[in-house]
């Protein structure tokens, strides 16, 4: 059941003081790298309930007059083809939708910088491809000895190399499509060419997770662990802020390992260093707006679940390794939570077991749990969608929303003139179906109407889906699983 865990309106307020607050510490300008999504940001929704995926975005507009946008982008990430998961985009063509997005908030992206250029084709390829579409591109390259070599890297032919961006606003968000885009030494060369031109400039990092005012072992950080098991991210106690204040905070491995050497950089660049730990860097205020614990830590336990079964998944389809497995299950250890927790989970694997064939069960908000079968007519997410529609709009099970006439002539061109091998109808296919009948059937209509109300709920899959049922339970904001095998033995799997 989902609860509110989470204060927005107040997270938009201090969120927007406290990096005002920065600027000003540094005499008026700020580059601020922005880790994490600031569009779409579905995992901060998730574990912390109440938190909208648009809120730091929103939090940005408040300050659009006052801010520019550069976004990083590694150039051995555009020659890899690099896809963002929970898009299923590449990198590359995830900057045109961010800028496309920024500009729709009334944003001002100045440039993109192509990171750890080395003249790889697809790179240079794409460089033309922004230009052709009026947008100003810089290249940063690669430093031998990043980031241990501070002589080498805070000289000239270090962030002197790099192309100096020119920017004109007093805040310069460094974002990017994903990790590992290079933002931090994005922000650090600019601060380099800044010094050379005698233009007083800072630094601060805006990082959602983990959340530094909370406890180490808090399920909302176990759950930013979960979602880092690729990366090798841990959440320890910065030592750093421990021995300058004597107080506990929460940090993540890499941001306290490349400390000391930051802490040099800036004093190399700077002449002495703004920031006592790495928790001074920050200006993540969401740990002030939790509001109700219980449910961000039951929000938070079912995400690390979640991790779990997708990573599994991944590893299925070769695109994980087993390690990012077994952390997962050590994150579960600590949390205390096992996969058979997640009841929707149990559901469908019953409902598969009993009928021989894929199940799909969804968690309803008041608690219920209805599963759908996969029949001649429809797969089993089509059927437990409508069950799920039936159940809240109270129409008895009996009545059917969706008659044979109606789906033997889109079975028929299916098979027949589109050539599909699959006669069932997919979940995009049986809500246009629905739509037409709802003109003229009453219950068509009030059971249509109750679609909105399947946001936050839970899904389980016994296989693993088509991607056009995973795209409409994405468009639709339920939190989707699935068991790692698919329905057939085939090695090609569409």
């Amino acid at each position: 059941m989902y609860k509110i865990g989470f204060d927005n309106d107040a997270y938009l307020k201090t969120q927007s003081q406290k990096i005002a607050e920065r600027i000003a510490k540094f005499g008026g300008k700020l580059y601020l790298e922005f880790g994490g999504k600031l569009f779409d940001d579905f995992h901060a929704s998730r574990v912390l309930p109440g938190f909208a995926p648009d809120s730091k975005i929103r939090m940005l507009t408040k300050m659009k007059d006052k801010a520019e946008v550069i976004i990083a982008i590694n150039a051995s990430d555009i020659e890899k083809n690099k896809v963002r998961g929970d898009l299923g985009i590449t990198y590359d063509m995830d900057v045109l939708r961010l800028i496309d997005a920024f500009r729709g908030y009334g944003l001002y992206v100045s440039s993109v910088v192509l990171t750890r250029f080395e003249n790889q084709p697809s790179a240079v390829a794409y460089q033309k491809k922004l230009e052709g579409l009026g947008l100003k591109v810089y290249r940063h390259y690669p430093i031998e000895g990043y980031p241990a070599n501070i002589p080498l890297i805070v000289s000239d032919d270090g962030y002197g190399k790099n192309e100096f961006v020119e920017t004109t606003r007093e805040l310069v968000v460094v974002t990017a499509p994903g990790p590992g885009s290079g933002k931090m030494a994005v922000c650090l060369s600019q601060l380099y060419h800044e010094n050379k031109h005698n233009v007083k400039a800072g630094y601060a990092k805006f990082e959602t997770f983990p959340i530094w005012n909370i406890p180490l072992k808090h399920p909302v950080n176990l759950a930013y662990e979960a979602a880092t098991a690729d990366l090798n991210d841990v959440n320890m106690i910065d030592p750093f802020h421990l021995e300058a204040y004597g107080k506990t905070t929460v940090n993540y491995n890499r941001d306290v390992e490349i400390f000391p050497v930051l802490n040099t950089t800036f004093e190399q660049i700077l002449g002495e260093s703004p920031y006592k730990s790495p928790t001074d860097m920050g200006v993540n205020m969401a740990g002030n707006c939790i509001i109700d614990d219980a449910a961000t830590c039951a929000a938070s336990n079912e995400e690390i679940i979640r991790r779990y079964y997708n990573t599994l998944c991944q590893v299925r389809k070769g695109q994980a390794d087993q390690e990012q497995v077994y952390k997962l299950k050590l994150v579960m250890e600590q949390a205390h939570i096992k996969p058979e927790d997640r009841k929707v989970a149990v559901a469908a694997l019953k409902e598969a077991e009993e009928t021989n064939g894929p199940a799909v069960a969804i968690e309803l908000q008041d608690g219920a749990i209805v599963t759908g079968k996969t029949t001649s007519l429809l797969g089993a997410c089509a059927s437990a969608l409508l069950n799920a529609l039936k159940h809240l709009a109270g129409i008895p099970d009996e009545v059917r929303l969706l008659s044979p006439m109606v789906i033997e002539p889109i079975q028929n061109l299916k098979t027949t003139q589109l050539r599909h091998k699959n006669p069932r109808l997919h979940m995009d296919e049986v809500l246009i179906a629905l739509s037409v009948c709802a003109l003229t059937d009453y219950n068509a209509k009030i059971a249509l109407e109750k679609l909105s109300e399947l946001e936050h709920c839970e899904v389980h899959a016994s296989v693993i889906l088509a991607q056009v049922d995973v795209d409409v339970f994405r468009r639709l904001r339920v939190n989707l699983t699935m068991e790692p095998k698919y329905q057939s033995s085939k090695l090609y799997h569409e």
